[in-house]
């Protein structure tokens, strides 16, 4: 049988969900000065910060 999970679990779980939706991954293509080839760069921002983190060269 299915073990249940306790009321606590529950809440912590939906807490770390509702503090993870503030999260982006931002993909973002960087150019080679050497071959001009292009490469991407992930990184996991807050969302508040994508707009200054794209900004940035």
């Amino acid at each position: 049988m299915a073990k249940a999970a306790s009321k606590n679990a529950k809440i912590k779980d939906a807490k770390a969900a509702a503090e993870s939706k503030n999260w982006t991954k931002v993909i973002r293509a960087v150019r080679s000065p050497k071959s001009g080839a292009y490469t991407f760069k992930e990184q996991i921002v807050h969302k508040d910060k994508v707009k200054d983190y794209l900004a940035q060269k």
